[in-house]
């Protein structure tokens, strides 16, 4: 695919040195109450008493392991949770827009990238119509300049999504065991020509974000959370982050020449051997 036909690479800044792209749920929204767990779980869910709207903490646990142990697909997985769900889709937006917030530090990165001519590109397995209301509220009038690539949603034969159970999740990439195959977007970009190629990041917390983890020069993986695993065991290069002042001070140095990609990942994974990356277990 050639350049003129990546959108990143003209909007809202023309042939880009750098393009960030990132997940949302849970990796720009807080950890503790990313979309999808407040759908199914309610906005502070903490055990299987907690009331929730969906079918609540275990049965959402245990998708997950069934992702990693590689016995289910996130698509299959994540459909199940969302179907779980059976508030009209116009409760959801309130409900999600009332209990969810950012990280404290990604708007001061949106700003900077701005300032930077770096794009933000937003991959999620989430829903276009909840994630652009959440972008307009909280990051303003700029969201306009953030890309968003993800599912969307549909009526239920018969019904309205605003009725009671009436709509459901319509994945990006539906052959694809992830339902949203991040790398099929990524992937474009990195196959540029050297003298085109823009530097690649990518931001994510979780099993949504595993087609995408290969792709770009350098991977951000949230500090505690089930990416860095998988990227330890499939031996995918990463740095770790807290929260997106990290981010923002690590891309700073990377574009002002004090620290290259690959000096990036090569500490990320000494701070997982040190036993700094949040997670449990040895590298092997």
């Amino acid at each position: 695919m050639a350049a003129q036909d990546l959108p990143a690479m003209h909007t809202p800044f023309e042939n880009p040195k750098f393009i960030f792209f990132t997940d949302f749920d849970g990796t720009i929204t807080m950890t503790d109450i990313p979309l999808s767990r407040v759908l199914v779980l309610g906005p502070f869910a903490k055990s299987p008493q907690t009331d929730n709207i969906g079918f609540g903490t275990e049965l959402r646990k245990k998708g997950n392991r069934d992702v990693l142990e590689g016995t289910k697909s996130f698509r299959d997985s994540f459909k199940e949770m969302m179907d779980s769900v059976k508030l009209p889709y116009n409760q959801c937006i309130d409900y999600i827009l009332k209990h969810i917030k950012l990280d404290p530090g990604f708007n001061d990165f949106f700003k900077w990238s701005l300032e930077n001519k770096i794009p933000v590109v937003v991959l999620s397995s989430g829903m276009e119509p909840i994630i652009r209301a959440l972008l307009e509220k909280l990051v303003g009038p700029d969201a306009k300049n953030i890309d968003v690539i993800s599912n969307t949603v549909r009526a239920r034969p018969g019904k309205t999504i605003n009725d009671e159970g009436g709509w459901e999740i319509v994945f990006h990439d539906p052959e694809s065991g992830f339902g949203h195959d991040k790398s099929l977007t990524i992937r474009p970009y990195a196959e540029l020509p050297a003298e085109q190629r823009p530097t690649l990041f990518y931001a994510g917390d979780g099993v949504s974000d595993l087609s995408a983890a290969r792709e770009t020069d350098l991977l951000f993986a949230k500090k505690g959370h089930d990416l860095i695993s998988y990227c330890v065991r499939e031996n995918i290069p990463f740095t770790v982050f807290e929260d997106w002042s990290a981010i923002k001070a690590k891309v700073q140095e990377i574009v002002a020449g004090k620290i290259t990609v690959h000096e990036a990942a090569q500490k990320g994974f000494e701070e997982y051997k040190k036993g700094e990356a949040g997670v449990n277990g040895v590298a092997h």
